[in-house]
């Protein structure tokens, strides 16, 4: 299972329909929550009023402080990730939802990434991935950047994902996707050569949206 697909089980399990005497307890629990908040995570998220009160419902049955912790989110990682060690992995996807670096999610940070990944444009979700691989957000990406998440893939995946991932080093990889992506050849990768090299390579494109391992 890949990070978008996981991210589509998450939405599905979330906004699973509820018995109507149950909506309308959560629509008062929500009200109560932040009836300001819901209209405008209609307007910033591709989810609708219905969907964001079934997942607050679910969101508060997890975490009843109204906070996701980062060990939390390991958790639920790990439950659909089971090839292998998903910690390393799950702790960059925490830091991309995480924008404050407060070391928690509010309900909106989760929602705006769950929308992202599950239900965004391509442009939407390879801001998301260059923010990823961007681990000290100083708006470019290096080898070692890379070589981080890549190897933080490899062992979520247990290495088993694909067959030529398995005869290569994470470094070996990163210098692959360097050769394609560097394009004034300064040893990084800026925001700019990340998205203009995913538009025009379909392959590279298709591996970052889907977050996979071919990439």
């Amino acid at each position: 299972m890949d990070l978008q697909n996981w991210m589509q089980q998450i939405t599905k399990l979330m906004t699973k329909e509820k018995k109507n005497n149950d909506l309308d307890d959560l629509e008062m629990q929500v009200v109560r929550y932040k009836p300001e908040g819901l209209d405008q995570l209609c307007k910033t998220t591709k989810f609708t009023k219905k969907e964001l009160q079934i997942m607050y419902r679910g969101f508060k049955q997890e975490c009843p402080t109204g906070m996701v912790s980062e060990d939390k989110f390991k958790d639920i990682f790990a439950q659909f990730f089971s090839l292998g060690d998903s910690s390393s992995y799950a702790h960059y996807v925490f830091n991309t939802f995480d924008q404050e670096h407060k070391g928690s999610i509010t309900f909106e940070e989760f929602v705006v990434g769950l929308s992202i990944l599950s239900r965004g444009s391509i442009h939407d979700k390879l801001q998301w991935a260059f923010r990823l691989y961007d681990i000290n957000g100083d708006g470019i990406v290096t080898k070692d950047e890379m070589v981080d998440i890549v190897s933080a893939i490899y062992d979520m995946m247990g290495r088993y994902a694909e067959p030529s991932v398995e005869e290569t080093t994470a470094r070996d990889h990163v210098e692959n996707i360097f050769e394609k992506m560097d394009l004034n050849q300064d040893g990084v990768i800026s925001i700019d050569e990340f998205m203009d090299t995913c538009r025009k390579d379909e392959v590279i494109s298709k591996s970052m949206t889907m977050f996979d391992t071919v990439l």
